[in-house]
């Protein structure tokens, strides 16, 4: 009994083998029949990395515009083109309008200037433009609220005026 069951399971294993390696056999074939592209031919060139100017909008201060680029090479056909780009509108102009920052909260009030300033960190620079990491803004603080004199120092200044006219 033994003996039978041992042979089965031999014959199990032989099958289960014999397909597994059926199968690494077509898979290896498979892959084979794929043809390897030849590499395509890097064309050399004389020509430098484009340089480009800054975006200088159409009209206004934002929105779409042009701008140059320019590359340098004895053998280069073009060393000159135009490009077309956009502005956004709600851009921190004064950090230069290819500078993306991402600002942190507004700081406290500083009493002595009347500003709060707040610090931006370099998100993202258009066209390889030169931006500060960093950069700080401020504003005024709106407005400054003084606290409001007590009913009672009221009423001190109105008897002063009184004892004022009085003596008058």
């Amino acid at each position: 009994m033994q003996a039978q069951q041992y042979q089965q399971q031999r014959r199990k294993f032989a099958a289960a083998f014999l397909a597994f390696i059926f199968i690494l056999s077509a898979v290896g074939t498979a892959e084979a029949g794929k043809k390897e592209k030849p590499e395509k031919k890097v064309k050399k060139s004389d020509c430098g990395e484009w340089q480009w100017s800054v975006c200088v909008p159409t009209s206004g201060d934002c929105g779409l515009g042009t701008r140059e680029g320019t590359r340098t090479g004895a053998e280069c056909k073009q060393t000159m083109k135009t490009q077309r780009c956009k502005i956004p509108c709600n851009w921190k102009k004064q950090f230069g309008a290819e500078c993306k920052y991402q600002f942190q909260a507004w700081g406290e009030c500083d009493l002595n200037t009347a500003l709060k300033t707040r610090t931006g960190s370099l998100k993202r620079a258009l066209h390889n433009a030169e931006c500060q990491k960093t950069v700080t803004i401020s504003k005024p603080c709106g407005k400054l609220t003084k606290p409001k004199p007590q009913a009672e120092s009221k009423k001190k200044k109105k008897e002063g005026k009184k004892q004022e006219k009085m003596l008058d």
